[in-house]
């Protein structure tokens, strides 16, 4: 987890240059097309009309990438250095193809509209760090079209009535709150649920004293959840993702990790080491499932696969820690 707070080579975007900051817009709208050409490819079966709007959005960012390389060649020259985003600290990542493939219509749909946010953000920043008048026009310029681009659920050829508009402000709304508490907390819940099963189990089947099993789980909780919430503070602050405060994000990274471990530690201040344990698997189990619906129920992921991933994946870890106490 300390490693994400230690990744060498990131930049942050106030340290760019002008011609890295024209080559990383460029890099940017190059990835935008290609994730929205495969967007098209996902949906092209099912959803005819929606793929060719992807597709059109693609030629628009070929559209705005070109004009960044005209830009860039005729004050810098036609060598354009390589910066990715990947490169520079607390800009949006991407997923790749093979997540997209799976993902919903409605899915996709946040996900574009993310994107477009996240470049409005970027070229808002970007303009205020040129000082060249025709490139910060450029760049203010490619703010306002990300800007004014239509909702994508009209691209998409849905009908707006007030009462549409004011279900797009709810849905902007619960898109934001998943990204500020949503997201992080479920991340902490995952890691606080799992990470800490085998060393509580490991420590309660190997000593079968429960205040030293307690006291295990209670350490191991509470650094993992001091861990997760310095982390997510850290990776990312927001401005370009549009995620929200990080001190929200890494309280609630935090504090679902820290619980996430206590859920199944507190039981152990029960003395009949058996009743202890029993409560502490049922506890166990109740956290698993909980996170298999919280993943599907804000993340889309489909219940199946976040079953397959959460419980299964949690049981074989406290099978670990069980075997592991007996040996």
């Amino acid at each position: 987890m300390f490693s994400r707070l230690l990744r060498p080579g990131k930049r942050s975007l106030e340290s760019l240059s002008e011609q890295e900051i024209l080559a990383l817009a460029i890099s940017s709208e190059e990835d935008d097309g290609r994730i929205y050409l495969a967007y098209a490819d996902a949906l092209r079966d099912a959803y005819p009309h929606s793929a060719r709007i992807f597709e059109e959005m693609a030629e628009e960012e070929s559209h705005h990438r070109q004009m960044l390389i005209d830009r860039h060649v005729a004050r810098f020259g036609d060598r354009i250095p390589l910066v990715r985003r990947e490169y520079v600290r607390d800009f949006p990542e991407r997923k790749p193809d093979w997540l997209i493939a799976n993902m919903p219509i409605e899915a996709i749909r946040a996900q574009a509209e993310a994107m477009e946010e996240a470049a409005h953000r970027f070229y808002l920043a970007a303009a205020s760090r040129t000082q060249d008048a025709a490139t910060r026009k450029l760049l203010g310029d490619l703010a306002l079209a990300e800007k004014s681009h239509e909702s994508l659920a009209r691209r998409l050829g849905e009908q707006h009535t007030p009462t549409d508009v004011r279900a797009e402000e709810d849905q902007t709304a619960r898109r934001q709150f998943v990204l500020t508490y949503v997201q992080p907390g479920l991340a902490g819940l995952m890691d606080g649920s799992v990470s800490t099963l085998a060393p509580i189990f490991a420590a309660a089947f190997a000593t079968q004293d429960t205040w030293q099993t307690f006291l295990v789980g209670l350490s191991a909780s509470v650094g993992a959840g001091i861990s997760m919430g310095f982390t997510e503070a850290a990776h990312d602050d927001g401005k370009l993702s549009g995620r929200g405060s990080p001190v929200k994000r890494g309280l609630a990274s935090g504090i679902m990790t820290a619980l996430g471990g206590l859920g199944h530690a507190l039981p152990y201040l029960i003395p009949n080491f058996m009743l202890a344990t029993t409560i502490a698997v049922f506890v166990v189990f109740v956290e698993l499932w909980a996170i298999a619906f919280i993943q599907n129920r804000y993340m889309e992921t489909p219940f199946f696969r976040a079953v397959l991933q959460v419980v299964l994946g949690g049981s074989l870890v406290l099978a670990a820690g069980v075997l592991i106490g007996n040996a």
